[in-house]
């Protein structure tokens, strides 16, 4: 796991007036740095009106984000032909998969094949579930903030406001405020990865209510460029690891809720550091990577992250928790493929040895969560959990291996991925309670 670097803003220090040194955080100075950048404060408070929840997530926004960024790397339509395809792929994926977990199988859907613009607006929902705790958590910061540095007064004096501004209707321009942010960020990174999500299920998170396995059949073609490699095989491949993450989240409904959990007691801990904020800031543009005449410079700038969390321990445990389920969802998937498999497919090492690469280069979980909230899964932990998966169906059998999947309490921790025997017997009840003290 690291913590990404972060972009903020630097006051304009052209102004006579000595800053207050028991007031470091300045708002009317920040509030004047964003107004030139770009950023319309009447606009943004008349945005207001009407708004019941300031900090709620634009799906709008990050809708038209994503698609102006696909725009720039363009969306192939889907045709009759890659329809057809990719059904041949999932109901042939559907069947070996049934050999491989005890999860049953999902109806096919009519549309199987997804564009990359379709992917978008199916997945968008769920993007937005997963943002959420992040929202509330930065609005939190950046408002404690607020409320710590602005004195006793009431009101505040704002520049190029017509009039003064209550507390409560700046930390309601603030939530919006970071509502944008978050917006544009995670639209970004959806535009980003639909450039190379290989189906609906590619990043391994539960998006989809209902959940169905679906292909890109665009982003399927670009996987398998260059590795000489039958492309029915290729999308036979892929669609098994689409029906395995399909029936691993139809199968632990759960999952969605526990993700979600840990992604809100991390963004419970986001503390903001303006310290860092301005010295990021004054670098980027110092070294021209932020241009603040430029809106794209901004909007790249943004994506980098404006906070800098406090490390507390519970975000610590959060975000371990956060790493291992990821890697327990992903080995689960790379172990439950090899099983259906088998001999069935003549490239299948090569196969799995371009996916492992992947992974650990440019894995669209990877992309997410490193910009969203700076966590890498570690390959090599995801290994362990494929390695503890494989072994826990030697040593019992699939039905022991997924019943682990019945509640979050029964997953194993990241110390127990390297024993999944000690793990079993730690699990399981003796049938001779006998010896027990009453």
């Amino acid at each position: 796991m690291k913590k990404l670097g972060n972009f903020g803003f630097t006051p304009d220090d052209s102004s006579e007036d000595p800053k207050d040194p028991n007031n470091p955080f300045d708002f009317q100075e920040i509030f004047k740095q964003f107004s030139g950048l770009g950023l319309n404060l009447p606009g943004l408070m008349a945005s207001l009106s009407g708004q019941a929840t300031p900090s709620a997530l634009s799906k709008e926004l990050i809708r038209d984000i994503s698609r102006k960024f696909l725009s720039a790397h363009g969306d192939v339509p889907v045709t009759l032909a890659s329809q057809n395809e990719t059904r041949e792929a999932l109901q042939i994926a559907d069947l070996w998969m049934n050999e491989a977990t005890v999860f049953p199988n999902l109806p096919i859907p009519e549309g199987c094949a997804l564009s990359r613009r379709d992917w978008i607006d199916s997945t968008l929902t769920g993007w937005q579930e997963i943002a959420k705790p992040l929202v509330s958590g930065m609005s939190e910061a950046m408002t404690q903030l607020f409320e710590e540095n602005s004195g006793d007064s009431e009101e505040i004096t704002l520049p190029g406001a017509p009039f003064n501004l209550s507390k409560s209707t700046i930390t309601s321009i603030i939530s919006t405020f970071m509502s944008s942010m978050i917006s544009t960020q995670l639209g970004q990174t959806i535009g980003a990865l639909s450039t190379s999500v290989t189906g609906a299920n590619d990043v391994a998170l539960p998006l989809l209510n209902p959940v169905r396995a679906q292909l890109v059949p665009q982003n399927v073609a670009i996987w398998g460029a260059g590795l000489e490699i039958d492309e029915r095989e290729i999308r036979i491949y892929l669609a098994l690891r689409e029906v395995a993450a399909a029936r691993l989240f139809a199968g632990a409904p759960w999952l969605r809720d526990h993700i979600n959990s840990a992604i809100s007691t991390y963004g419970k801990g986001i503390k903001v550091d303006i310290t860092a904020m301005t010295e990021q800031a004054q670098s980027a543009i110092d070294s021209g990577e932020l241009d603040i005449s430029n809106p794209e410079s901004m909007t790249l700038a943004m994506s980098g992250g404006l906070f800098t969390p406090e490390e507390t321990p519970a975000q610590k445990a959060a975000l371990e928790k956060l790493e291992t389920l990821l890697a327990l969802i992903e080995g689960w998937i790379d172990s439950v493929v090899a099983e259906a498999v088998q001999d069935r497919l003549p490239d299948f090492a090569k196969l799995s040895e371009t996916q492992q690469r992947r992974r650990a280069t440019k894995s669209p979980t990877q992309q997410l969560f490193a910009t969203m909230v700076g966590l890498e899964v570690s390959p090599r932990r995801t290994r362990e959990a494929r390695e503890f998966w494989n072994q826990v169906a030697k040593l019992r059998d699939i039905k022991v291996r997924d019943a682990i999947w019945d509640e979050a309490v029964l997953l194993p921790s990241a110390e127990q991925l390297s024993d999944a025997e000690g793990f079993l017997k730690a699990m399981t009840v003796p049938d001779d309670l006998s010896g027990l003290n009453p």
